[in-house]
């Protein structure tokens, strides 16, 4: 399936979960949530995934991601008031460090769903 559209279906289940569960809950339930979402979706989806970090090609570090769909997408999410820059590059050093194109940061906050669609390489939006 193609990232774009991949990430399009992602974020209608971040939705979907947000409209029935709204603001105030663990991190931890809303990546439940998302998981049976998913799976519901039809698409294949790992929770707190062990991912390996590598430096000059040797293994130096690990890392959970939240959850991985369909091994192209990593999404790491929030239950903040607001997004920081530091989630931001956090999860594009997951994508540096794994070699994974694309990742979303999910955060289902107050003023509702927030998305962030990152990459491991630089691209323009619009």
């Amino acid at each position: 399936m193609e990232n774009e559209k991949l990430t399009e279906q992602i974020i209608g289940c971040a939705y979907r979960v947000h409209n029935q569960l709204g603001f105030g809950f663990l991190e931890s339930v809303y990546q439940k949530s998302m998981l049976i979402e998913l799976k519901k979706q039809g698409l294949q989806a790992t929770e707190e995934r062990g991912m390996t970090v590598y430096y000059d090609e040797q293994e130096v570090g690990h890392f959970d991601a939240d959850i991985v769909v369909e091994n192209q997408v990593i999404l790491e999410l929030k239950t903040v008031r607001e997004l920081a820059a530091a989630h931001e590059v956090q999860l594009v050093n997951y994508l540096t460090a794994t070699k994974t194109d694309i990742g979303l940061l999910i955060n289902f906050g107050p003023a509702g769903v927030v998305v962030k669609r990152k990459y491991r390489t630089y691209k323009k939006t619009k």
